[in-house]
């Protein structure tokens, strides 16, 4: 017997399927990718469905495919240009402009972090910056937490482009067009940029106040990036450069899907950087590790959200919560989405908040006339402060690198973290990338 009449029942068993999810892979018991399709099966079983399930998952399946094909042509293109050498100059003279200036330091720190984290890997970004310029904070007697916070949260915020890791699930979680969710929150990101230079400006000079200016020898600051040797092509530089600026200004002016834009793009930067067919299969070999975890995730969600979804869970936990939200709370129900991502992502993870709560948090918006897609652009603006997560793997990768314990880190870049935090929501309710009231 079907439950879907029974709106109480089946609000009960969606969350308790959020909550067992959410449990499972935050005390590590299951994966992510496993979680996401055992759990629904489960309780879509417990719902009344069975082989109907099928055809939600397929629909779900049908839905995200291209978002899965973006990720993983994205991810294959930004690994080669990296490996082929188009941030390295960039990154040299981002390191040599800091010579001894504290401030310069930082600043350059700054910039230093937005470039890498372009390839979408926050470990490459933080071994990268770390490898480059702890050595000049140790020279200078820098405080290395300055270094922490300012890579991190430069990391978070330009991870909100298409291919990082929480506007991928935020579309995939509510089966929403990505260039819908990304395109207006570019201003956002800007101000985000411009907040974390601000912030590298003001503890520059601090530290320059401190210790002033030290000479060194700025020839001792170079890159050290861990690639293989051969792969770096430099006389290719100009070539990568137009070709990923044309394909940023395509994808982001929209005259290309950005699935297609990346596809044919990864086509045309493997075969002329490497043009040997060994060298290609060596290049995609290399970075496989990083593509298949994100494809795994997305076809996995794709059963999570076909199930919830097709079995009514969702619209009826949307409607339980409607039944508890105040009347004068429902229009500004965008503002509190934006407000409670940084609380939410910092108890949670990626997966668990956005594959778990964003669906519900949704569908109760859109009794409000709020939108999926300004749900899911309210969701994303909390990623400052899920940077500094204990249930992140890589805030524990950067305390090590640096040597200093997570406690300390978070102390430290956690008001700053909150500022930029405020500033961009700030920016996505002026631009209308949020709304204010519905």
């Amino acid at each position: 017997m079907e439950l879907e009449g029974n709106n109480t029942v089946l609000a009960l068993l969606g969350f308790a399927m959020i909550a067992t999810f959410m449990v499972l892979i935050m005390t590590r018991r299951l994966s992510a990718a496993v979680a996401l399709i055992i759990i629904p099966i489960v309780f879509g079983l417990l719902s009344g469905h069975s082989i109907d399930m099928g055809m939600m998952i397929i629909k779900g399946l049908m839905n995200l495919a291209p978002t899965a094909t973006a990720l993983v042509f994205a991810v294959l293109y930004f690994a080669i240009m990296m490996d082929a050498g188009l941030f390295d100059p960039l990154v040299e003279r981002a390191t040599r402009f800091a010579k001894g200036d504290p401030r310069r330091v930082a600043m350059a720190t700054s910039v230093m972090a937005t470039l890498i984290s372009f390839d979408g890997d926050g470990a490459t970004t933080a071994i990268v910056t770390i490898t480059a310029f702890l050595p000049i904070y140790r020279h200078l007697g820098m405080n290395p937490l300055i270094l922490a916070a300012l890579m991190g949260m430069a990391n978070a915020v330009v991870n909100l482009t298409p291919w990082g890791g929480p506007t991928l699930r935020a579309a995939t979680a509510l089966q929403l067009d990505m260039m819908d969710v990304f395109l207006p929150l570019i201003p956002v990101m800007v101000a985000g940029l411009a907040a974390n230079f601000c912030i590298a400006w003001y503890l520059g000079t601090k530290e320059r106040n401190r210790l002033g200016v030290v000479d060194m020898d700025t020839e001792a600051s170079h890159l050290a990036l861990d690639r293989e040797e051969g792969v770096v092509r430099p006389k290719l530089f100009w070539f990568n450069l137009i070709l990923t600026v044309a394909l940023i200004l395509g994808v982001v002016a929209q005259l290309v899907p950005l699935p297609i834009a990346f596809m044919i793009g990864l086509a045309i930067a493997v075969t002329v950087n490497y043009p040997v067919l060994s060298e290609q299969r060596d290049r995609i070999a290399a970075h496989a590790h990083n593509v298949l975890p994100i494809a795994l995730l997305i076809f996995a969600a794709a059963v999570f959200t076909g199930i919830i979804d097709g079995t009514g869970m969702v619209a009826a936990m949307g409607g339980s919560l409607l039944a508890v939200i105040p009347d004068a709370v429902g229009p500004y129900f965008g503002v509190v989405v934006s407000l409670l991502s940084a609380p939410l992502t910092f108890i949670m993870s990626n997966d668990a908040y956005y594959f778990g709560i964003v669906p519900v948090l949704a569908e109760t918006a859109g009794h409000y006339g709020i939108t999926p897609v300004e749900v899911a652009r309210a969701s994303l603006l909390g990623v400052t402060i899920h940077a500094l997560s204990p249930l992140i793997a890589a805030i524990y990768l950067v305390a090590a690198l640096l040597d200093v314990e997570v406690g300390d880190l978070q102390k430290f870049a956690l008001p700053y973290a909150l500022l930029v935090f405020a500033i961009m929501i700030a920016t996505a309710l002026l631009t209308g990338a949020v709304p204010i009231t519905a």
